[in-house]
């Protein structure tokens, strides 16, 4: 699947106290849906992969 950072300001008070290192606009490949929480893991911009909200992405692919 993939999907697009959506990049909304008000996304960013979700995530406290962490940097989100996803570029508004760009497209991400979903690694894995976590079974426990439904979030999605992609690689971001530090090359890492991590967990985010699917609030925090339009589908542009499945």
């Amino acid at each position: 699947m993939r999907v697009k950072y959506i990049g909304k300001e008000t996304m960013h008070y979700l995530v406290k106290n962490n940097h989100i290192d996803l570029i508004p606009g760009k497209i991400y490949d979903v690694i894995e849906i976590s079974k426990k929480s439904g979030m999605y893991r992609v690689v971001d911009e530090s090359g890492e992969d991590y967990l985010y909200p699917t609030n925090f992405f339009e589908i542009v692919e499945e």
